[in-house]
């Protein structure tokens, strides 16, 4: 399995995430994807740099051909966008659409913090102008570093969040930040040594929606490591560290089971694919006889411990239950990868997977059905043909 560990010892912010993830693939490219993706007046800048005599990157994100600084916290004393303007703004970009949906994801984690901490509704949050496309360039370059990497697991130690306090616009707040301290509500942190403000709303915000556990580093077989480096100076080096490494997948899933016997089937299904397109590991129902002697179903929901609350909001949006019971297992996967192969009936891809003493491949079933329906052929005269030309080779 293919994991990702974020050492957050200095604190967590969008420009060190972006250092970091930057050393860890193919940083030109990434610089590239990121200068034609119309965040308009923003440009994106990788610069080596060390801190305590330790080599890293910093990310810089240019506003107007400056380094923002000290815009995290929204300033109300200019130009303001609410959230519909930002949610545009990434819609109109040209990024991936996985990477517009979870940029989208994350901002509105950012707006569900600064809607409690205000006691305001999210639709009446207003981000300052400058701060705002920092902060998006910031999101989105973390989501297409993030997609780019293709952990199949993310995890982070537990993050410092530095003493003292910060000025925002509403007055001298304690650290952390009410946003960013509402944002780590479930993740591991302690103030530590150092003075000064070391986890900003937007690292908050980034690390609870990537990050799938919390805690030591796993065993892993480690590859790559990326230093990302911030802006302020401390007698500690100020560096998130990422590791990037293969490591045994024996990680904990969330059951999430409920009764139906009041519910078509065409909404059922509609179920089912709303918790596939939010991240659920697996769906299924089973026939069952309910009370009444009614013939009803017994829907499940596996996903990461992380996607639960949402899993129970989507089940119980889309479904007709009551009640949702709710059992923690422990998951085995082999690792997986998949490739492209070039075939006389067109590309397909194989999915490979291995561990556990067992080595396995699959040619995907969508490009048998698609070259079937084109070649009018059955899927098992399409296996065949290009298992025959794959053996030959």
């Amino acid at each position: 399995m293919k994991a990702l560990y974020l050492e957050c010892g200095m604190g967590i912010s969008g420009d060190m995430l972006l250092g970091a993830l930057s050393e860890l693939t193919d940083q030109q490219k990434f610089l590239e994807i990121m200068n034609h993706a119309g965040i308009a007046d923003v440009s994106f800048a990788a610069v080596p740099q060390k801190k305590c005599g330790i080599a890293g990157t910093h990310m810089e994100v240019l506003v107007h051909g400056e380094e923002e600084d000290g815009h995290e916290h929204h300033d109300h004393e200019h130009h303001h966008a609410c959230m519909n303007d930002i949610m545009q703004q990434i819609a109109s970009l040209h990024v991936s659409d996985s990477v517009k949906r979870k940029a989208m994801d994350i901002y509105r984690l950012l707006a569900e913090a600064e809607s409690h901490v205000h006691d305001t509704d999210v639709s009446e949050i207003h981000f300052h102008e400058v701060g705002m496309k920092d902060a998006i360039a910031d999101v989105v370059g973390c989501c297409v570093l993030m997609e780019m990497i293709n952990a199949d697991k993310v995890c982070a130690g537990k993050v410092a969040v530095g003493n003292g306090t910060v000025r925002c616009a509403h007055g001298i707040l304690p650290i952390p930040a009410p946003a960013a301290a509402y944002l780590l509500q479930g993740i591991p942190f302690y103030h530590g040594e150092v003075q000064g403000e070391l986890c900003t709303p937007t690292g908050a915000a980034l690390l609870k929606y990537f990050a799938d556990s919390y805690g030591d580093m796993p065993a892993m077989r480690c590859e790559k490591i990326g230093y990302g480096l911030g802006t302020k100076d401390f007698e500690t080096a100020n560096v998130l560290r990422a590791y990037l490494g293969e490591a045994e997948d024996t990680g904990k899933a969330v059951e999430l089971i409920c009764n139906i016997d009041d519910q078509s089937a065409e909404e059922i299904g509609h179920a089912v694919d709303v918790l596939f397109a939010n991240g659920a590991l697996d769906v299924y129902s089973i026939s069952a006889q309910m009370k009444k002697n009614r013939p009803g179903i017994l829907f499940t929901c596996t996903c990461l411990e992380k996607d639960e609350e949402k899993m129970i909001r989507l089940m119980f949006a889309n479904l007709t239950t009551l009640g949702i019971r709710r059992n923690v297992c422990q998951r085995y996967t082999m690792q997986r990868q998949i490739i492209e192969e070039k075939t006389s009936l067109g590309t397909v891809h194989i999915k490979r997977s291995h561990g556990y003493g067992t080595d396995r491949e699959k040619i995907e079933y969508t490009d048998l059905a698609e070259i079937a329906d084109r070649e009018h052929l059955s899927i098992a005269e399409v296996r065949a043909e290009i298992q025959k030309e794959r053996d030959q080779k």
